[in-house]
């Protein structure tokens, strides 16, 4: 091919400014069109609910058997069947940590998961932790401390703190941690604050939270 061919041809396929803009709008509409059509679709506001669900759960050391709506968050379950109100509703979105409660030991957010998800399986909330008139550890180190003010995402601080020792005891690192090789974690107040990052306190008692963490890890405050 001649150079006269050649730039012949680089002119027939050049691209421009406005052709990449043209073409990636046109690309954008036709993936948008279909979400927006099904969004625009009437809902049916007469189409029954599902059928609810038989849901076991072993809830603070006792047995349930609920019947659910399949769509029922675990928090909702807690809170709205069951009358254990120390799981708040926060966000409601994951974000506040507010409704953290135990599940096989491991904590998570009850807002963000459904109920049947859980079905035969050991759920610790708040008000499953004490002994009696005797308070978990982690309880009386947050009283000690002063580790909450208004109160009300303290249920999920304590049910976290609770968790998050158990993932450290295991050797699971954080973001912070520096030796990912050891047994256990060192927790300094570095990697506590990381730890917890999942759990929002308004009235900002943050140190004395990690203080009260510290204590009930067996840790000099």
């Amino acid at each position: 091919m001649d150079e006269e061919n050649f730039h012949t041809g680089l002119d027939q396929i050049e691209v421009t400014r406005r052709t990449v803009i043209e073409t990636g709008t046109t690309a954008l509409l036709l993936t948008a069109l279909p979400r927006a059509a099904l969004a625009a679709a009437p809902v049916d506001d007469n189409q029954p609910p599902p059928p609810p669900v038989t849901v076991g759960l072993q809830i603070n050391g006792r047995p349930y058997s609920l019947a659910l709506d399949p769509r029922t968050t675990l928090l909702d379950a807690l809170r709205e069947h069951l009358a254990l109100t120390g799981p708040k509703k926060g966000c409601d979105h994951g974000q506040c940590g507010a409704c953290t409660v135990l599940i096989e030991g491991r904590r998570i957010n009850s807002c963000l998961t459904l109920a049947v998800m859980h079905d035969g399986q050991s759920v610790t909330t708040i008000e499953g932790l004490a002994d009696g008139e005797n308070l978990h550890p982690m309880q009386s180190a947050f009283v000690e401390h002063d580790g909450f003010q208004c109160g009300y995402c303290t249920s999920g601080q304590i049910c976290s703190a609770i968790g998050m020792l158990a993932e450290s005891q295991l050797g699971m690192p954080s973001y912070v941690t520096e030796n990912v090789a050891q047994p256990a974690v060192e927790l300094t107040d570095a990697e506590i604050r990381e730890r917890m990052s999942g759990n929002i306190c308004r009235c900002a008692a943050y140190p004395n939270i990690v203080a009260a963490i510290k204590q009930a890890a067996g840790m000099s405050t």
